[in-house]
């Protein structure tokens, strides 16, 4: 494909984005065009200085003049006053609105496009990139035209000036257009890999940062240093050769201005001396000849900037352009009222994309309103996923899932959220306060006496209590501030505040000592009061938890009832269980014989 087509096409995408601001953006440039317009009458007010008052001694017709010039700076340098308090504004709301449409766009993804994106990745492009484009709409994109809208005129007073001292201009002016064409193509290349490296060292260092306590425990830090700075390096190497094509450019773009001025000089200096120019023309064309230097020599650097800019684009729209497969119906159907809370498998499959097989394969499974069933199976038998499905996190593959008789894809996601609740097997916090944490389940406004019930039903609200700023206590990152235990018991708080119908809980009991697991175990089982409850188990203490037992294998249901029916009717039952801690349940022993 044709690059400077493929540059174009990348920068169309802004269009959506800056349609608001086309009409302070085209203000600024035609200020800047205006400004560029004066500096270039400048020279041809000198040529009349040195040929009309300078020659003949007219001292009045000298004034005017230089006032005419002190006029056209002092209007050059406000119409660049404007263009920057018009571009400025515009573009940081467009900037805002980039920064916004992709965040949103973030959430409205499926879990299968996060799976295979890093992070770092994501953040290099909603941050640097979008700084990026930003720039350049500031900035390069008026100038690239505004320039080249100035060598075009300038040249077109040289050549009114002189025909020979234009075309000498021109001829040492046309190889650096030819030196920008060719180094924009390189420099593309090398610019897109310079942000691709950025956003992998974001991911190192973003992980680095994540899993420090990792890192510590095993003594890895020295390792993953030496892979940063392997990454390091290589980011390096491809800013040397930016550096380096710019250099070589930059090199040829300043010497041939150079060259031109020495060869009016010459041309100008033959000119005079047979009669054939004026010494104001020839003074006039190397004034014009230093103004357009910059220009000329600029074109190369806003080149380059617009091969950056198309390559931020592009690693925009990679993720702009992603499809949200999960999204809400056409038609949405209500729900009934009150939802019940009956939840149904009937059917289900599920493949995840670019795999040769199903996870989950004709799964039947019924959860009656208030009823609590664990899912129990083997390690990848897909337990997580069949829980990932209830709150479209996934869609299945066929088959369907139904809450209260209706098709949960048939459902707003906003509703359908509103009453399926999850909790996570690792209690994913915000850098936030206790308080933010917990109102995160809900959409609807909170009180502090509706935070302080879903603490109270998740047994958390004395240890909130004790800690120095109650509610309002900042927890930090992850919130590694705080135990095992009161994360997990945050984490069903924030999972019961908005009074869901139904509860998705992914072994919550896992990574728990056996203190801990006690003082979530009692919270869970306040927090299973009254909601129908799906809950992955890997304890025998969770089982406990259940009116009944679903046992998954191989991607099917192959048994489902209660701890005793089980154990007694299910050979696969008795296996996992015998895989499982060994401690009474119910006070029988769970281990198989």
């Amino acid at each position: 494909m044709d690059d400077r087509g493929s540059t174009l096409r990348e920068l169309r995408r802004l269009l959506p984005y800056y349609r608001a601001a086309r009409l302070p953006l085209v203000a600024a440039g035609l200020c800047a065009l205006g400004a560029m317009l004066s500096g270039l009458v400048i020279p041809l007010v000198t040529q009349r200085i040195i040929d009309g008052p300078v020659r003949t001694g007219d001292i009045g017709t000298l004034v005017w003049l230089v006032l005419g010039v002190l006029a056209l700076g002092f209007a050059e340098a406000l119409l660049l006053w404007a263009r920057r308090q018009l571009a400025g504004p515009a573009n940081t709301r467009s900037e805002a609105r980039m920064r916004a449409a992709l965040y949103a766009h973030l959430q409205r993804l499926p879990l299968s496009f996060h799976d295979q994106w890093q992070s770092g990745q994501l953040l290099s492009r909603g941050v640097d990139d979008v700084a990026t484009v930003r720039r350049f709409m500031t900035f390069t994109v008026i100038y690239l035209v505004t320039n080249t809208t100035t060598i075009v005129v300038g040249l077109g007073v040289m050549y009114t000036l002189s025909p020979v001292l234009g075309l000498v201009v021109t001829v040492c002016l046309l190889p650096v257009m030819v030196s920008n064409y060719f180094y924009e193509n390189r420099y593309r290349v090398v610019a897109r890999r310079a942000q691709d490296q950025t956003g992998d060292l974001a991911t190192t260092v973003e992980e680095s940062v994540l899993g420090i306590r990792v890192l510590k425990a095993f003594g890895r830090g020295r390792h993953l240093r030496a892979h940063y700075l392997v990454q390091a390096e290589e980011l390096r190497q491809t800013g040397l050769r930016k550096v380096s094509i710019l250099a070589t450019l930059w090199a040829t773009i300043i010497v041939l201005p150079g060259l031109a001025i020495a060869a009016l000089l010459a041309a100008g200096a033959f000119g005079i001396a047979d009669g054939s120019l004026t010494l104001g023309t020839l003074i006039a064309a190397i004034t014009l000849t230093t103004y357009l230097s910059w220009p000329v020599e600029s074109l190369g650097w806003f080149l380059a900037e617009l091969n950056t800019s198309a390559a931020a684009c592009e690693r925009f729209g990679e993720v702009a352009d992603a499809a949200a497969t999960v999204t809400d119906p056409a038609r949405p159907k209500p729900l009934p009222n009150p939802v019940r809370g009956e939840l149904r498998f009937e059917g289900v499959r599920m493949r995840y994309p670019d795999a040769e097989k199903d996870v989950l394969s004709e799964v039947d499974l019924v959860l009656r309103p208030g009823e609590t069933v664990a899912l129990v199976g083997s390690t990848g038998c897909g337990k997580t996923t069949l829980t990932s499905l209830v709150p479209r996190f996934y869609d299945v593959s066929a088959g369907r899932i139904t809450l209260d008789g209706v098709d949960i894809r048939e459902l707003a996601l906003h509703d359908l959220r509103g009453q399926v609740s999850v909790a996570f097997e690792e209690a994913v916090l915000f850098s936030a306060t206790v308080r933010e944490n917990v109102a995160m389940g809900t959409a609807r406004p909170t009180t502090e006496e509706q935070v302080r019930e879903a603490l109270r039903v998740a047994n958390a609200e004395e240890f909130v209590d004790a800690l120095p700023q109650g509610l309002d206590t900042p927890i930090g990152e992850q919130g590694l501030s705080l135990s095992g235990g009161q994360r997990q018991r945050l984490a069903l708080a924030r999972a019961v505040i908005g009074r869901p119908a139904v509860l998705v809980l992914d072994d919550p009991l896992s990574a728990l000592d056996v203190h801990t697991e006690a003082e979530v175990e009692q919270a869970l089982r306040r927090v299973l009061r009254g909601v129908t409850a799906l809950v992955v188990a890997h304890r025998p203490s969770t089982v406990q938890l259940a009116d009944r037992v679903a046992v998954l294998d191989e991607g099917r249901i192959v048994a489902t009832g209660t701890h005793r029916e089980l154990l007694a009717s299910s050979a696969v039952y008795r296996t996992l269980l015998s895989t499982m801690d060994t401690e009474p349940v119910n006070g029988m022993e769970v281990t198989a014989r």
